[in-house]
């Protein structure tokens, strides 16, 4: 019975691992790159001619924008439904089996082991030099002389002996 419960614990514990790594989170970076196109005209002319030139030069350069991440302000579970599922289950197995084990009863010993307690423990009187004036499935009272003793076996198979006035 304690296996069945320290089985279900490591099932347990090895699907909670399995649901929370399968659900972790990954961070995303996203680099953008933004590609500017500049065109410089020049127009020069000079002062003896009536020619006009026009010299066009383009330049291309690369700006980069710092990389941004965006960060949700709702907390969401990416957990699937069936490993809570599987959680309650094994939580309510789990207080089942600890409700069973507190509230079993111990019924104390069957009569054939208190008889042979019994048995054992006159033999230990009578070899003291008691003897047995009556018994029961769980009592005696033995005798030596004038003197009485009671000796018995309760439900958790302990002894106990009083004497007899």
């Amino acid at each position: 019975m304690k296996f069945i419960g320290l089985a279900a614990l490591f099932v347990a514990g090895v699907l909670l691992s399995v649901g929370i790594g399968a659900g972790g989170a990954a961070d995303t970076t996203t680099t953008e790159t933004a590609t500017t196109t500049e065109t410089v005209e020049q127009t020069t002319t000079e002062p003896a001619t009536t020619a006009f030139t026009t010299v066009q030069q383009t330049t291309t350069r690369k700006v980069f924008v710092p990389a941004t991440t965006t960060a949700s302000s709702e907390s969401t579970s990416n957990t699937p439904t069936w490993v809570w599922v599987v959680l309650a289950i094994l939580a309510v197995a789990a207080i089942g089996l600890l409700i069973a084990l507190l509230t079993r009863r111990h019924h104390g010993l069957p009569p054939e082991e208190r008889r042979r307690r019994i048995d054992h423990a006159i033999a230990t009187w009578a070899a003291q030099g008691w003897a047995v004036q009556s018994q029961t499935g769980d009592s005696a009272v033995l005798r030596r002389g004038s003197e009485l003793m009671h000796v018995s076996v309760d439900d958790a198979g302990q002894i106990s002996t009083q004497p007899l006035n």
